[in-house]
């Protein structure tokens, strides 16, 4: 199958401590409009989904998930945020992060988890991101 988008660059990403637990942070400057990373995993039904219900599941498809809790995806360790710098993008059955704006060296990356994943894991104890965390 053809790669659908730009092969992601490979920018040095980090994996460090966040406010939410690990993080995913740029190692370097990063340009907008950027393909970094894929999110990747088994792909599980929505039946093996809704058994599982834990997180790193994304949605691709009506019944198909992307269980990503491998830690070799590197990509489950972006956090939510609810003024994120990238947004996860992809062609049925494929998920890809690509930054929204610039990312200067040492910021951490994050995309919004969507209405769903936020009000049942995020929502119930509290939204760390940096827009909440000001309020």
């Amino acid at each position: 199958m053809p790669y659908p988008f730009p092969r992601p660059v490979k920018y040095k990403l980090l994996i460090k401590k966040s406010v939410a637990g690990l993080g995913l942070y740029a190692g370097e400057a990063i340009p907008k409009d950027k393909f970094l990373i894929e999110y990747w995993g088994k792909i599980i039904s929505k039946k093996e989904a809704d058994r599982l219900s834990g997180r790193y599941l994304f949605q691709i498809a009506p019944d198909e998930f992307i269980e990503g809790s491998t830690r070799k995806n590197t990509a489950r360790y972006i956090n939510h945020s609810c003024r994120p710098n990238c947004e996860a993008v992809g062609p049925a059955g494929r998920v890809y992060i690509r930054t929204k704006k610039k990312i200067k060296a040492g910021e951490e990356l994050t995309f919004d988890y969507g209405k769903e994943y936020f009000d049942d894991f995020i929502k119930p104890h509290g939204c760390r991101c940096a827009k909440c965390a000001k309020k």
